[in-house]
């Protein structure tokens, strides 16, 4: 399946049917968040229409159908990242909350005082700032792997970071600036060999290819759903089963119990055990449904796709005058995105000036100020693919381009 097969998706996704300011929308800012197609809207509504309810406690029909759509979509889940089991899926408000579950539950309660924990300079500040919360809060030492000129990770030195204090580490898998994608398995299977717990930041890689959780080898695994067409609010963390098991829950109150006494509580079963109160159920059903949609597709012609889309734009952009792109120009090295500086030209003025022409991009540091700071620059312009797009968006968007360049010189 190559380019040629996605053109007639936008009509999955009711969005692409308004207009702004007289033009078609194009949508380069999947990075950040992706529409949604008509069948998850569909799923949601049609939980608040037809089930609406809470789950997990109630006997009567509507309750029991509510926990089967729940529960199917943690099954359906399991299987699109190749889980162990069902029970090893938890749903979380998003990859950030996920990450500050780990970080609460699991990390405060196995390291201690000159530990350390490591890190890269692409992390989004989702996969930093609370590791340096909870590194000031236990004295543990923060350590970063570099990055290197073209955007890849410099990884000849892991030996001398994996040293025998080194008891964690927390990594994109795919950076949501430069688009890199890091080698995530040999990664993790050198720092299981110095005996260091793992965690993949996979926001931005389970939406766009095919992976494999079992097969990488991760101890956490966290992504958010409404990058991946699914709603807002829900997010997954995967962990090892006996790991969950020996861990204590970050929040605490009903549905996550098993017993309570007015002096004692004993805790359900995992993966109940970390979901406190009423959950986003008609989150959950909704990317339950978003991963059936990308299922149909194909994960392996998505990731096509979004690379024949990156060489695209490549070839079309390089007849841009003063253009600089940031990172890999190797489609085989990097996802669906692409960050770049045009002349002098701020990119909050880009963006402003494309907005005009109906061209979505992301102008900014994209939360990953470090990284800026890495690349000598305080902010970039980047465009982003998926699904829903096509060479004619590129098209689009280099026009826009060189109307940005007519305004401001």
């Amino acid at each position: 399946m190559g380019l040629s097969n996605f053109h007639d998706i936008k009509k999955d996704f009711p969005i692409f049917s308004r207009q702004i300011n007289g033009r078609d929308l194009v949508y380069l800012d999947s990075a950040a968040t992706t529409q949604k197609p008509i069948e998850v809207i569909d799923s949601i509504t049609s939980y608040y229409k037809n089930c609406n309810s809470n789950i997990h406690r109630g006997i009567y029909s509507i309750s029991i159908e509510a926990t089967e759509l729940y529960e199917n979509a943690r099954n359906t889940i399991a299987k699109f990242i190749n889980a162990n089991s069902s029970r090893e899926i938890i749903f979380t408000r998003n990859a950030t909350e996920a990450i500050n579950l780990v970080a609460n539950a699991w990390v405060s309660a196995n390291l201690k005082e000159g530990d350390s924990i490591i890190l890269t300079e692409m992390e989004h500040h989702s996969n930093l700032v609370p590791w340096q919360i909870i590194a000031k809060k236990l004295k543990l030492k923060l350590n970063f792997i570099k990055i290197q000129a073209d955007g890849g990770l410099i990884l000849d030195n892991l030996d001398d970071l994996f040293t025998d204090n080194a008891k964690f580490l927390s990594l994109t898998h795919v950076s949501n600036v430069l688009g890199t994608i890091n080698p995530i398995k040999d990664i993790i299977s050198k720092a299981h060999a110095h005996g260091i717990t793992t965690l993949v930041d996979a926001a931005q890689s389970v939406p766009h290819m095919s992976v494999d959780v079992q097969n990488i080898d991760s101890d956490f695994f966290v992504f958010s759903g409404h990058k991946m067409l699914g709603p807002s609010g829900i997010g997954v963390l995967h962990a090892k089963k006996d790991i969950l098991e020996n861990m204590e829950p970050f929040l605490y109150g009903g549905d996550m119990i098993s017993n309570v006494s007015l002096r004692e509580a004993q805790w359900n079963d995992v993966p109940w055990k970390f979901e406190a109160g009423t959950p986003n159920i008609v989150g959950a059903i909704g990317l339950g449904k978003a991963v059936d949609y990308l299922d149909n597709l194909g994960m392996s012609n998505i990731h096509k796709h979004e690379q024949e889309l990156y060489s695209y734009a490549i070839d079309r952009f390089s007849d841009l005058k003063e253009f600089k792109i940031f990172g890999f120009e190797n489609k085989d090295s990097t996802g669906g995105v692409i960050s770049f500086s045009y002349s002098d030209f701020h990119p909050h003025d880009i963006a402003s000036i494309l907005d005009g022409e109906s061209i979505a991009v992301r102008a900014g540091h994209h939360c990953a100020q470090p990284l800026m700071e890495k690349l000598g620059v305080p902010a970039t312009t980047r465009a982003s693919f998926y699904v829903y797009n096509d060479e004619s968006d590129i098209d689009k968007l280099f026009d826009g381009l060189q109307k940005v360049r007519s305004v401001l010189t």
